[in-house]
């Protein structure tokens, strides 16, 4: 299951996280999103469509990744470059979906502190 299928957002704007979404967004498990393999494999119909701005919107800690690079033919910039488009994304999101993704990764903490702090 799709956990944005797990998320109900009423017409008035009201979230209500399921068990399971509610886990997943108070421990800070990351979520990986790769929103052009998504598109290109009928997962989203398109990149402004995505869940990754809703479930950002909603403090999960989501990161944007690029799936399979050379299948797919995109990077990492590729990818900030279609949120900036089609979500409006500034500088500030990206920063904050990078720092998502530092802070997941899966190093020591010491070594993300360092690289941090370079």
């Amino acid at each position: 299951m799709r956990l944005s299928e797990d998320i109900e957002i009423s017409a008035d704007g009201a979230v209500t996280l399921s068990r399971l979404a509610s886990y997943i967004r108070d421990r800070r498990i990351p979520l990986e999103m790769c929103p052009s393999s998504n598109v290109q494999t009928g997962a989203v119909p398109a990149i402004g469509r995505h869940p990754l701005r809703p479930l950002r919107q909603m403090q999960f800690r989501v990161t944007v990744n690029t799936d399979n690079r050379l299948m797919s033919q995109v990077t990492l910039s590729s990818e900030f470059e279609q949120l900036v488009r089609d979500f409006g994304y500034g500088w500030s999101d990206i920063e904050w979906l990078t720092i998502n993704a530092m802070k997941s990764a899966f190093a020591p903490f010491d070594e993300r502190l360092r690289l941090s702090t370079r």
